[in-house]
């Protein structure tokens, strides 16, 4: 077997060979499975250091109490969607997803956070897989869905689902990350959303690839991923930045949850001096999601409103929290690790 190459290389090299589909006219068709499977068996540490790094982080998720963990998986979906935009040309932060998510007014492109919106639920587990319309929220569409001017439609879409979906079974016998890069190939392949729009088979791979695991719902690729979701290239080459990429963003996932629970910890140490359990269970609701308003702060810690705003306000200024508003109403705050 030989050497992987260097994963950060292959991604830098990668980076600046961005296509969206090969033509099967010019050469070999790379939505072959058996290309696919030459090319696991060539990469087969970095697969396996890749698996395994997401191993870890599913068993991380398992550890924490199911809120924690759903707050956990939300958090990683929120920075998932803000890079997969930013990979399609879009810059819109994660909080701003956030705040739209509460309900809370954000100012954004309304395409845009229809998107973000859309790619949240999903990864956080919305859609099945095997139904590629609902997944794709056509049916609520009626047709009239905008910015999708380059997709398929009715009985042509169809057959380009079924297509796709022949060509992601006869894959079976590849690694799930493995048939998770292959899958935005062939998505693309198939026309199964506009040439330009990367978020639909970013996600879609992304959930295809955590088939298996417990409590993670998607591979989360982060920033790291925007280098390889629109990569070309041969076959072997798209893989080793796609798996470099997975242990990257996965990495970076777990030490994110790492960082949350010594917030948690610390939180509680600086808070220590205010009497009763009220810090603490406020505390522990913000450990459990990323953004939080002062209704889900009295629910969640079973205080009233009037004691929740007290309890947020004390806290930001004491640095433990942080206001992400600026505003006097519909403020919203998350931890801020920053500070412990």
């Amino acid at each position: 077997m030989r050497s992987p190459p260097d994963a950060e290389a292959v991604i830098d090299q990668l980076r600046h060979a961005v296509e969206f589909a090969t033509d099967p006219q010019n050469g070999p068709d790379p939505g072959d499975p058996a290309a696919w499977q030459e090319a696991q068996a060539a990469l087969a540490l970095p697969l396996a250091e890749a698996a395994a790094a997401l191993g870890r982080l599913d068993a991380t998720l398992a550890t924490l109490d199911p809120a924690a963990a759903h707050g956990a998986v939300t958090r990683l979906a929120l920075a998932e969607t803000e890079a997969m935009l930013w990979a399609g040309g879009t810059v819109l932060p994660r909080e701003e997803i956030g705040r739209d998510a509460l309900d809370a007014r954000a100012a954004s492109d309304p395409e845009a956070m229809r998107l973000a919106r859309w790619a949240l639920r999903r990864l956080e587990g919305q859609g099945a897989l095997t139904d590629l319309p609902a997944f794709l929220g056509l049916h609520r569409s009626a047709g009239t869905e905008p910015g999708a001017g380059g997709r398929l439609r009715g009985p042509d879409f169809a057959q380009g689902a079924a297509d796709y979906r022949a060509r992601i079974a006869a894959a079976a016998e590849l690694h799930p990350l493995v048939r998770g890069c292959l899958a935005g190939l062939l998505w693309r392949q198939a026309g199964l959303s506009p040439p330009d729009r990367v978020i639909e088979p970013a996600v879609y791979a992304g959930r295809l690839m955590a088939q298996g695991c417990e409590r993670l719902l998607f591979a989360p690729l982060g920033a790291a991923g925007r280098r390889v979701w629109t990569a070309g290239g041969a076959v072997e080459d798209r893989l080793a930045g796609h798996l470099a990429a997975i242990s990257v963003g996965v990495r970076a996932g777990r030490d994110e949850i790492r960082r949350l629970e010594t917030w948690a910890a610390g939180a509680r140490r600086a808070t220590g001096g205010i009497r009763g359990p009220n810090a603490g269970r406020v505390i522990a609701v913000l450990a459990a999601r990323p953004l939080v308003s002062a209704e889900d702060v009295a629910a969640g810690a079973g205080i009233s409103r009037m004691t929740a705003e007290r309890m947020l306000n004390r806290m930001t200024a004491m640095g433990v929290i942080r206001e992400i508003t600026g505003a006097s109403r519909f403020r919203l705050w998350r931890a801020n690790p920053a500070a412990t």
